[in-house]
């Protein structure tokens, strides 16, 4: 993870410097702020690369002398089906809906839509 957090630490340097240089020049507020939006998701990627980076090692991927076997073994977890994704679509459907035809259906499908990203949250809390 350190050759990505380097990577996405020069794209917010990047955005970082755009930013400045056109705030200065062209006192735009808008595309400013939409650089230094950028400039921050960038930021928070390379943050979040690294702080792998520390609590996990290297990787096999980040030594240039390793093997394609080294890399080896379990990839990752991958969830079972689940209807919690249909339940929050269902939700923030009924949620928008609601905006346009009544707080009743609003607040129905906030209830829905809170269920359904609970469930996806809290659904492998016992892993």
């Amino acid at each position: 993870m350190k050759a990505e957090a380097m990577l996405f630490g020069g794209v917010a340097g990047f955005f970082g410097g755009s930013a400045a240089l056109y705030g200065v020049w062209s006192k735009d507020e808008t595309g400013t702020v939409v650089l230094v939006v950028a400039c921050a998701m960038a930021a928070l990627v390379a943050f979040f690369c690294l702080i792998q980076y520390r609590r996990r090692g290297t990787r096999a991927q980040d030594r240039t002398e390793a093997e394609v076997a080294d890399g080896a073994g379990p990839v990752a977890f991958f969830p079972d089906e689940s209807l919690f994704p249909i339940v929050t679509a269902l939700g923030f459907a009924l949620t928008a809906t609601g905006v346009v035809f009544g707080l009743w259906l609003f607040l129905i499908g906030l209830g829905v839509l809170a269920r359904g990203v609970f469930g996806m949250v809290y659904q492998y809390a016992h892993r």
